[in-house]
């Protein structure tokens, strides 16, 4: 019985091995731009803009927009329908949202020992948008650009945009907290790492832009455009999301805590 079984797997994916490849060699092979327009507009979004209420305006926005409404709405819902419930034995839900905040907490606390309530809350709102909207991308939503043809949204900060504007943030909280630490010279002397958000930004938008430049390059070649760019595609949104907010919830965590250590020395 158990031999029929293996026998039969092995007839299934023998099948579907043979449907992937007669797809991949009937697979159009017409293209209307050149690899390197791909890529280009992958990153400047020349040719990609969309008319946002009489505004053209690239489609980051559109989705740091839709990213952000998603989760103001995810919070409200939690703090009157969820919240109320929680018991003292956890269920799955409150126990993935405790071990979500607990994290975060943390970090902070690890971090920045001596004033961390702010940057525990600032960190995890930043890492969940980081995540939510990297692996927005992966839902496909569709919109139609200026020049009339359907695209899927990117990952906001696929945006270079969107991007620096975290890292911009970021050093913001990190900025203010020295200011409120050690007041102006604690401002002045954090304000001395200027590399920051540009380290921030450029780290989160390179890491993110790798992915989808890997995932065109494979689908603009006919015979890798079936089957694989979805494999690819998802790994490398999912390890990415991951990944940039960890480390940049790590990294401003980590400075916002020199800033206010360094500051409260001082004063002491």
């Amino acid at each position: 019985m158990e031999k029929k079984r293996k026998i039969k797997s092995i007839l299934i994916f023998s099948v579907l091995t043979i449907f992937i490849f007669v797809g991949i060699l009937l697979t159009g092979t017409e293209k209307t731009e050149t690899i390197k327009e791909v890529m280009s507009d992958a990153v400047l979004h020349e040719s990609s803009k969309v008319n946002f209420f009489g505004v053209i305006v690239n489609p980051g926005l559109i989705s740091a927009y839709i990213v952000t409404l998603l989760l103001l709405v995810f919070a409200i819902i939690i703090r009157i329908f969820v919240f109320p419930k929680f018991t003292v034995v956890p269920g799955k839900l409150q126990l993935l949202l405790e071990e979500a905040v607990g994290f975060f907490d943390g970090m902070g606390k690890e971090k920045s020992p001596h004033r961390n309530k702010f940057v525990s809350a600032y960190i995890f709102a930043a890492g969940l948008y980081i995540f939510v909207g990297t692996i927005f991308e992966l839902f496909g939503v569709q919109v139609i650009t200026t020049r009339g043809m359907p695209i899927s949204l990117p990952a906001p900060l696929a945006d270079i945009n969107g991007a620096i504007s975290l890292g911009v943030i970021s050093y913001g909280v990190i900025l203010f907290g020295g200011l409120i630490a050690g007041g102006a010279k604690g401002f002045l002397t954090a304000l001395k790492d200027f590399s920051l958000p540009v380290s921030m930004s450029f780290r989160l938008f390179g890491a993110l832009l790798s992915g989808a430049l890997v995932t065109e390059l494979v689908y603009y070649y006919y015979n890798l455009s079936f089957v694989l760019p979805v494999i690819v595609g998802v790994l490398f949104t999912l390890l990415h999301a991951v990944i940039q907010a960890y480390v940049l919830t790590m990294l401003t965590a980590q400075f916002y805590g020199e800033s206010t250590e360094k500051k409260e020395k001082e004063v002491k």
